[in-house]
């Protein structure tokens, strides 16, 4: 059966000389994998750099149910994330978040709300052209609510703790060990609470982020266990220590 629908690339593989697998996040069918032939053919006009991750495309699909890997007839740009791929750093937060949404979505049935969400994301961090070093923080932070472990607020002056483990605020450090300590406890409850266009107030020195980054990284794993090794936080890190 022939149907439309837009995706956000995640990430892809060789496959014969000139094709590619590539794995997107679908609006209508959710995580769905595709082959797409002829892409690496210089001949054929059609473009690999579509293919890289957070790249948005409107496609045409043979899609079937059951099989477990679908067809690409044909594809346009929705959203070019251009200044991604001219920013090093911006580039390395793509990758990452690529290999993280394609280990965190399995195929499932859509969720048009986390579709928007990455979609919407995707456009403001391309867009954004100062203040965006916490960006890769603030959008694991919003994801979860899509997920199903969302956090529980934190009650005005308590919850000195993350307890990663239960998802919630605590004013003692909890027996099971899986918390965060307070200064980091502290900057995830600001995160949690904060939008895109206010997370600029939260103020990280490069070591600080990278342990805040490696407690939310720790939180997904927890409530995740199928969670594969982010091989590409150790260079994330190193691009904004």
């Amino acid at each position: 059966m022939i149907e439309k629908t837009r995706g956000i690339v995640l990430h892809q593989i060789k496959y014969t000389d000139s094709g590619i697998v590539a794995w997107l996040y679908t609006r209508k069918f959710g995580r769905q994998s595709f082959m797409v032939k002829g892409i690496r053919n210089r001949k054929s006009g059609k473009h690999n750099v579509f293919f890289q991750p957070l790249f948005i495309l409107d496609m045409v699909v043979y899609f079937k149910e059951s099989r477990g890997m679908q067809t690409l007839k044909e594809f346009s740009v929705s959203y070019a994330p251009s200044d991604i791929y001219f920013n090093i750093k911006k580039s390395s937060v793509a990758i990452f978040l690529g290999e993280v949404l394609a280990s965190v979505l399995k195929e499932e049935a859509p969720n048009e709300e986390l579709f928007d969400f990455i979609e919407r994301s995707v456009v403001y961090f391309d867009r954004s052209t100062e203040g965006y070093a916490n960006f890769h923080i603030a959008f694991l932070a919003g994801l979860v609510s899509y997920l199903g472990f969302e956090p529980s607020p934190r009650s005005s002056g308590a919850g000195r703790y993350f307890d990663m483990l239960n998802g919630v605020f605590v004013s003692l450090p909890p027996d099971h060990g899986n918390y965060a300590n307070e200064e980091i406890s502290e900057i995830l409850a600001a995160f949690f609470a904060s939008s895109y266009e206010n997370i600029n107030r939260i103020v990280l020195t490069g070591s600080l982020r990278n342990e805040v980054l490696d407690s939310l990284v720790k939180y997904y794993s927890l409530h995740l266990p199928g969670l594969k090794k982010i091989m590409s936080l150790e260079v994330l890190k190193e691009v904004f220590g």
